[in-house]
């Protein structure tokens, strides 16, 4: 993708804890450039929900300050947007479609027909469909297919993956956003983004878990053949290993918080049995020895209850340390507490890892966001192009179509292209369709545009 026609994509991470607000665009090799970084603190978002909008339109807005503070060339419109929450449901559906003309290659409108069937499926009153991802495709006879763009049959289906959410709960994501002075340009489900951050092709291919472990909720999302399995919002994160330590051990938030960072561990056996932390006293009350061996089982306790619950899931889809040959990555805020890859592979079997999202990174960007914190954050731009990439494969076969003559011969039939003159008629055409597409970048672009960027022609 040339530099110059890459549309600037921002993502924002409405988080329990931290509201992220990134903007990154495509180099030359493929790579996001970040132009942009804001983040602030959380308030009014309770286990991945919107449930206070004005406290949370505060820190959307504290956050796109700060963005514009680190590039003040940038101006932000439209936003992809993450979510999360345990009201996040998915299920399983089959689809077909019985094509008009099975003489002809299968389009690309004919798949995006096949998926948008999918957003009539029953689904609970009060929920709403989020996204519709499908699996593996089959025409006629032929199953698992990747992409049948170009076969040709009588039949296409495909399997799916419908996550759905609460509408109240999407309603106040929205909501928060516009009243930001936004626009929701989608919303993704945060495992989906952050998978999309920290994973490889070969990992998909070899089959991985990704748990992404955030304040709110932990999410997960599985691929096997390359294929997305399942997903799962599991509702605790962070912020229940913090109350949890603040309730046992009869200290301040903030005191907890601290506690964790800086002294926690996943594994009380790694933890010193000697060790203690001082914890100054309230009002003239003495000062509180902690011992981090407790803390650590404090910590381990709650930890391992959301590996237990990963584990019930893989089971659930049948999918066990057998067949993730890739194991788990870990990612999020909560994935940097001290030896939990080793509780994760005690507990689940599976080789575990942490996943930064340096892999789609240009070289020059900064420390900070090489933390796995900002997973998501990444993740959602990259789910910004690859709409972009849609729409502009889209745009390709519906307008980008060679005009055959009449009275080709049998050889030219066969393959052979014919030497003739374009006709002015078809000129008009292509200047049309680059009018179009120069229209259609343009839109692109404004989402969030530099002052002295040239117009792309």
């Amino acid at each position: 993708m040339n530099h110059n026609e890459a549309p600037i994509i921002v993502g924002l991470d409405i988080g329990t804890t931290k509201i992220a607000a990134i903007a990154g665009r495509k180099n030359e090799y493929g790579k996001l450039e970040i132009l942009g970084f804001g983040r602030a603190n959380s308030h009014g978002v309770q286990h991945g929900q919107v449930l206070n909008i004005d406290q949370t339109i505060k820190a959307i807005q504290q956050a796109l300050e700060n963005c514009a503070q680190s590039n003040p060339d940038l101006e932000i419109n439209e936003v992809y947007v993450g979510i999360a929450g345990h009201h996040i449901k998915s299920l399983q559906t089959r689809g077909d479609i019985v094509r008009q003309d099975p003489e002809t290659e299968i389009q690309r409108w004919e798949i995006d027909q096949l998926i948008n069937n999918q957003r009539k499926t029953f689904i609970p009153a009060g929920d709403q469909i989020i996204d519709v991802i499908s699996q593996d495709f089959h025409v006629d006879s032929i199953q698992n297919i990747k992409d049948p763009v170009g076969y040709n049959g009588v039949k296409v289906g495909a399997n799916f993956h419908i996550i759905t959410g609460d509408r109240n709960a999407i309603r106040n994501i929205n909501r928060a956003v516009d009243r930001s002075g936004l626009q929701t340009k989608d919303l993704v489900l945060q495992p989906l983004a952050s998978a999309s951050a920290v994973m490889s092709e070969i990992d998909m291919e070899a089959g991985v878990a990704i748990l992404d472990i955030g304040g709110g909720t932990s999410d997960l999302a599985v691929f096997y053949e390359g294929i997305l399995k399942h997903t799962a919002v599991i509702p605790f994160g962070g912020e229940n290993i913090t109350n949890d330590i603040r309730i046992g051990l009869g200290v301040l938030k903030s005191q907890a918080e601290a506690m964790k960072v800086q002294f926690g561990s996943a594994l009380a056996d790694e933890a010193k049995a000697n060790a203690y932390i001082t914890i100054p006293g309230l009002k003239g009350m003495p000062a509180k020895e902690i011992s981090v061996k407790n803390l650590a089982s404090i910590i381990q306790a709650r930890m391992g209850e959301i590996l237990d619950f990963v584990t019930y899931h893989l089971k659930q889809v049948g999918l066990d340390h057998r067949a993730l040959n890739g194991g788990i990555i870990l990612t999020g805020g909560g994935s940097q507490l001290k030896h939990l890859i080793q509780l994760t592979e005690y507990t689940t079997g599976l080789n575990a890892r942490i996943g930064l999202p340096n892999e789609h990174l240009a070289a020059n960007h900064i420390d900070e966001l090489k933390k796995p914190m900002y997973a998501t954050c990444i993740g959602l731009i990259l789910k910004g192009y690859n709409d972009y990439d849609h729409k502009y494969k889209e745009f390709n076969e519906k307008f980008v179509k060679v005009s055959v003559p009449e009275g080709l011969t049998k050889k030219q039939e066969m393959g052979v292209k014919p030497e003739v003159e374009i006709p002015a008629t078809q000129v008009d055409v292509t200047q049309r369709r680059e009018r179009f597409w120069d229209k259609f970048k343009n839109n692109l672009i404004d989402l969030f545009k530099e002052e002295e960027d040239q117009v792309i022609r």
